[in-house]
C-alpha cells in the first residue's frame, strides 16, 4: 500500500504548492483512490503533475466530509475524470461524476478497503486493512480521534493514522500505533512528536509512505 500527500499545508519537498487544505493518493490491492481534493483544483493538478500523478488513472474518489478545503478541487478533478465518488450522507451531491455512493453507515468499498461510515453527521474515514494492520486516513477528525479508531476498529486493528487531526490531544489514544502521520489542520504536532518520536511521521506535499 501506497499513499501520497498531494495536498497539504506545508511541504515535504521543494517545488511543490502549499496551500490550506487536504488530499492524498492511495494505492492499495490493485485500486487507486483520491482521497479529498484540497481546496483549489489548480494546486491540486500543480502538484499532481510533479508527482507524476496521472488524474485519468484515479478510478474513485474518496470525500471525508463537505468543507470547502477538502472538496475545493472536486469539481475541476471531475470534469477531467468523471469518476465514481464516495460522500458522507450530510455532504452536498458533486455534479459531474459518474456515480456518486452517499455513505451513511459504515461500508466495505472493495476488499480490505472500508468506510467508517459518517460519524457524528460530519465526517466518514477510510480504512485500508493491511499485512501490518489497519491503515486509517482521516479528513479533519471532526467526530474525534477516539471515534474514529473506534468505529475502524470493526475492519481490524487500527496501527497507522494519517491526517488532519482537529483538535486532538488525547495522545494516549494513539499510543499502540505503528506510526502516525498528522497533517493540515492538526495543532499539536509538536506535542505528538515528543511524546512519540519514534513513530511520528512528518507530513507534507510529495511525502509519501509505503506500507
Amino acid at each position: 500500500m501506497k499513499v501520497t500527500i498531494i495536498y497539504d499545508n506545508q511541504v515535504a519537498k521543494e517545488g511543490f504548492k502549499a496551500d490550506w487544505g487536504f488530499s492524498c493518493f492511495i494505492e492499495a490491492y490493485g485500486k487507486k483512490i483520491l482521497f479529498d481534493t484540497g481546496a483549489n483544483g489548480s494546486i491540486l493538478f500543480n502538484n499532481m503533475e510533479k508527482l507524476d500523478i496521472d488524474p485519468a488513472v484515479i478510478e474513485e474518489v474518496f470525500i471525508s466530509h463537505d468543507h470547502w478545503d477538502h472538496t475545493g478541487g472536486l469539481s475541476d478533478f471531475l470534469k477531467i475524470n468523471p469518476v465514481k465518488v464516495y460522500i458522507p450522507q450530510s455532504c452536498q451531491e458533486p455534479p459531474g461524476a459518474r456515480e456518486v455512493i452517499n455513505v451513511k453507515e459504515s461500508l466495505r468499498i472493495h476488499e480490505n478497503i472500508f468506510s467508517t461510515g459518517e460519524l457524528k453527521n460530519v465526517e466518514q474515514s477510510l480504512a485500508v486493512k493491511t499485512e501490518k494492520g489497519l491503515v486509517v486516513i482521516v479528513g479533519c477528525s471532526h467526530p474525534g480521534v477516539k471515534n474514529i479508531l473506534k468505529a475502524a476498529s470493526d475492519f481490524g486493528d487500527p496501527k497507522v493514522l494519517i491526517g488532519g487531526l482537529h483538535g486532538f490531544r488525547d495522545f494516549d489514544l494513539v499510543k499502540d500505533l505503528e506510526f502516525i502521520c498528522p497533517t493540515h489542520c492538526t495543532q499539536f504536532k509538536s506535542e505528538i512528536r515528543s511524546r512519540y518520536p519514534g513513530r511520528y511521521v512528518s507530513g507534507g506535499v510529495g511525502k509519501v509512505i509505503e506500507i
